[in-house]
């Protein structure tokens, strides 16, 4: 079973945490993935930086931006990470912008994360369409689950697409702008959770964009299975660097 999978089948909400590779440091990306593991995180996306990011708020994208300009790259993260498994044994997604992919060559790309032993892609700007016809057969083939997107905005119709085409989670975004914003989430943001929560998915459900605390987190997983977060937790990182992490991660449950 893949360690996704074995991850949402504990009766537990799942903690998971976004953060860019190379940032702050270069080398700082596998530190920041034991430490992350050590401190109880439950799934971990390591993100691939790029120039042009669609949704990522600004504190990622300077993240982004930083990593980038420290030497960050798709065969510098593979190098890095090629020794990880040693080190954890949590669920690994990479997420990033399939021109990155593209870039590296689709197929060597998934060979890269087999071999590492990566769990999961996620990738904003792939169609869900293109997905089945041209790349879901190689993703199996490497044992790698692709995580899609929907919004509030999404059609049940796809939402059900979507449905039928994964088989770990589906990432709901909590509101249709861009990342690191919200304080606590309103009326509106909860009818969402719900009424996707009632669509009873195959998949289970994860929710990102807006969770900081323990307020945040406990109202996003109320009708799901965890929460993803990223703009806080890059936040704390920059502020309070390694030693913040174990902290940030306790202040969550």
């Amino acid at each position: 079973m893949n360690r996704i999978n074995k991850a949402l089948a504990q009766h537990k909400k799942l903690i998971s945490i976004y953060f860019t590779a190379g940032y702050p440091q270069l080398e700082d990306t596998s530190e920041v993935i034991k430490r992350l593991a050590e401190a109880g995180t439950d799934v971990i996306e390591i993100g691939l930086p790029y120039s042009d990011p669609l949704a990522d708020g600004p504190v990622i994208q300077k993240s982004s931006e930083q990593a980038l300009k420290n030497g960050m790259s798709t065969q510098k993260l593979f190098q890095q990470l090629k020794d990880i498994r040693k080190e954890v044994d949590i669920p690994l997604i990479v997420m990033g912008y399939f021109n990155a992919m593209l870039q590296f060559g689709v197929e060597d790309f998934c060979k890269e994360c087999e071999a590492i032993g990566i769990d999961g892609i996620i990738m904003p700007d792939l169609p869900i369409s293109i997905y089945e016809r041209d790349y879901k057969a190689l993703f199996e083939t490497h044992g790698l689950k692709f995580v899609p997107l929907i919004t509030p905005e999404t059609s049940v119709e796809r939402i059900q697409t979507i449905d039928a085409l994964g088989d770990s989670f589906v990432y709901m975004v909590s509101s249709s702008s861009t990342t690191g914003g919200e304080k606590g989430f309103g009326e509106e943001a909860m009818s969402y959770f719900k009424r996707i929560s009632d669509m009873q998915l195959t998949n289970k459900l994860m929710v990102g964009f807006g969770i900081k605390d323990a307020h945040s987190f406990e109202q996003a997983s109320r009708f799901t299975s965890g929460c993803i977060i990223g703009s806080e937790f890059i936040r704390r990182l920059t502020n309070e660097g390694m030693h913040g992490i174990e902290p940030f991660i306790k202040s969550l449950k």
